[in-house]
Formats: structure tokens, C-alpha cells, sequence
């Protein structure tokens, strides 16, 4: 049986997703609500200790199905089953789980909220879109140290052991992943020269008017003016408009090749002529750059509130894991006696099983 760890992925994702595609995910889980209140709530798993229901099996699915769809992506056919397995892992190893192990588990879901509070800007965003997935922060919160607990629960279990010098040796083999590359950060504003909805030209009079437009705004903020206040007052990027054309710092090719050109070339405070992209009129005005840098084995990295040190030790206990937890997860499956009740979990489950089988030995001739 494959072991994977959820570590509230589906679930933070589907939160996350909503971002980039809410009625997607307002949909997916308007969907579950619906089957709930169709066809009840049965138990899908009952094993000694706990059971599992069609609620708690139908929100994780939910959420992964909307992040799927912002990602324009779709879920593989045995996804279900692969929670359902995962959801049964949790409840196992959460029986085995002392103080320690929920301190843990307390403190990374802690982390998770802290990185998620950082992505959507403000509280009330975040409370926003949990509101849009149906969930509490609450219920997040105790999902997501549920899920941290059975992790350190396993990892005492399977009592997994990284050495210092071992963290050392991987780092050194994967410098570049610590390598973050020098950045731009800019405010702009863009007057728009095709439609936004159709991608077509705006007519050739209205173009030669932004331009007249747009040109008479650079030498505003040539001379001084407020760019902040400009970009606020007669920028028509959406995404910038109302934070004064402030755009997230950036590297090199993640712009428009104009764009990106004219933004590395400009010094902190200096305003940039008019520049032309597929999208329409710019003018840029550097706020700083960010110089390339290498982190250190111990240095902290601002975006996730990690070290390397800790990342290439979180690594290597997930490679000790993956090698050890399939045989005493399995163990742990049979002491508590899981049954799946639900026949269509139950059918698919056994042709995974079957499947896995029946597969021919790595390196080994087909029959």
C-alpha cells in the first residue's frame, strides 16, 4: 500500500485556491454539502478506536478538487481512495501519540497558519476565503495540528534520526536550492491599449490618446509628483491600482522582456520613460533592488521562517519515512482491524491492491 502524509495539503490548498479560482472552489464544495444532505453522512471506515465519514472524507476531496481546478489540472482517478488511506493514517498514528507529539504537531500548524496569514495579506482575507471553502479557521487549525501530530508521531515511532553531518552533506549538494536571485521591486502604472476581456486592439484614436495620456503622467512624475498618488488616481492595473502601483518584487524573466528591462536598469527613486508592452503603457519608478544571495546552512529565509538546516533535515526524515512507514502503517491497519464500509472505496481500493500486485518487479520482463 503507498503511504503518503496529507499534512493538511488538500486542505490548505483548497483555502489557497480560492484565491485564483473561488467560484470553483465555492462550487466543488456547494457539491459535498449537497451529497450530505442527499444521501446523510454514513461511515465509509470504522476500525477500533475510530471511524471515518462521508463528511470528513468529502471536504478534503472538495478542497483538493478546487485548487485541481485553479491549476487547471485534474485528479487522478484513485484520489479518494488515496485520502481516505490518508484520513485512516492520521486517526492510527494519532492514537499512538503522546504530549510531545501534540506540542509539535501544535507548533507546525502554527507555522502552516503563520505562512498562510503571510499569503493572503490580512486576517480578514484569510477569514474571508475560509468562509468562501465553508471551513473556520477553528476547524483548520484543528486539522492541520491533527494531521502535524501523526507526523511527529510517526517520525518517534519509526524513531527517525538525522545526524547534523548529514543535514551538512545534503545542503552541500544543494546549494542552488538556497539561491535566491537578485529582485526589482517597482510601483507602475499602465494605461491599457487592448481590451481586457477580448485581448483585441483598443481603436487606433483612443491608443494616441493614453499615449498623450500616458506621456503627460511620466513628466508629472519626472517632476516630483506623487507616483504612489498617480498610480492610484490613473493606473488600470487591477492588481496594483489601489496599492499605489506597488507590484511584488520579481526576478528576471518573470516579467514582460520590456518591462523587466527597463525595471533592472532603473536605480532606487528613479522614474523610467514611457515603455510599450503587449498590454499597453508603462511608466516604472524603481523602489529598491534586491541584490542575489545565497543562504547559509543556518540562515534565516524571511518567505517561509525556515533555515536550510531545517528544510534539508525535513527532507532527509521524509526519505527515512517513505522507506519505513509503509510495513508499520500497514501493521498499525490490521491491529485496529480497518474495514471499509463503502462498497464503491471498498471496490476501488481492492483494485489498487490487486494492481500493485500484480505489477512486474522493476527491471523485470513482462510475461
Amino acid at each position: 500500500m503507498k503511504f503518503k502524509m496529507l499534512l493538511s495539503a488538500a486542505l490548505l490548498a483548497g483555502v489557497i485556491s480560492v484565491h485564483a479560482a473561488s467560484a470553483g472552489a465555492t462550487n466543488a464544495i456547494a457539491s459535498a454539502d449537497a451529497m450530505t444532505t442527499l444521501f446523510g453522512d454514513p461511515v465509509v471506515v470504522k476500525a477500533k478506536g475510530f471511524e471515518i465519514k462521508r463528511s470528513d472524507l468529502d471536504g478534503v476531496v472538495a478542497g483538493a478538487k478546487a485548487n485541481a481546478a485553479a491549476a487547471q489540472q485534474q485528479l487522478p482517478p484513485d484520489f479518494e481512495v488515496s485520502v481516505m488511506n490518508q484520513l485512516v493514517t492520521i486517526q492510527l498514528l494519532s492514537q499512538k501519540a503522546n504530549d510531545a507529539d501534540r506540542a509539535a504537531g501544535k507548533a507546525e500548524a502554527d507555522q502552516q497558519f503563520t505562512n498562510l496569514l503571510e499569503h493572503f495579506g490580512t486576517p480578514e482575507d484569510f477569514a474571508r476565503q475560509l468562509k468562501m471553502v465553508g471551513m473556520t479557521e477553528s476547524q483548520l487549525r484543528t486539522k492541520a495540528a491533527e494531521e502535524a501530530t501523526a507526523k511527529a508521531a510517526l517520525k518517534r515511532q519509526l524513531n527517525v534520526n538525522v545526524t547534523d553531518a548529514a543535514v551538512s552533506d545534503y545542503y552541500s549538494n544543494h546549494t542552488a536550492a538556497f539561491e535566491e536571485p537578485e529582485k526589482a521591486h517597482v510601483r507602475h502604472i499602465l494605461l491599457m491599449t487592448i481590451d481586457p476581456s477580448s485581448q483585441t486592439p483598443l481603436p487606433t484614436n483612443t491608443i494616441a490618446s493614453k499615449r498623450k495620456m500616458i506621456e503627460d503622467i511620466q513628466k508629472r512624475a519626472t517632476g516630483g509628483e506623487d507616483f504612489a498618488a498617480l498610480a492610484t488616481q490613473y493606473s488600470e492595473d487591477p492588481g496594483s491600482k489601489s496599492k499605489g502601483g506597488e507590484l511584488p518584487k520579481f526576478g528576471r524573466g518573470d516579467m514582460l522582456p520590456e518591462f523587466e528591462a527597463s525595471a533592472f536598469s532603473l536605480k532606487p527613486g528613479q522614474v523610467s520613460d514611457v515603455i510599450t508592452t503587449m498590454y499597453g503603457f508603462h511608466v516604472i519608478k524603481a523602489i529598491d533592488r534586491s541584490p542575489a544571495k545565497k543562504y547559509g546552512l543556518t540562515d534565516n529565509i524571511p518567505q517561509i521562517g525556515k533555515t536550510p538546516a531545517a528544510i534539508c533535515k525535513a527532507e532527509l526524515e521524509s526519505e527515512q519515512i517513505r522507506k519505513q512507514a509503509p510495513a508499520y502503517i500497514e501493521k498499525l491497519r490490521k491491529e485496529a482491524n480497518v474495514e471499509i464500509l463503502d462498497p464503491n472505496l471498498k471496490a476501488q481500493e481492492q483494485a489498487i491492491l490487486d494492481a500493485s500486485t500484480n505489477a512486474p518487479a522493476s527491471g523485470g520482463v513482462n510475461p
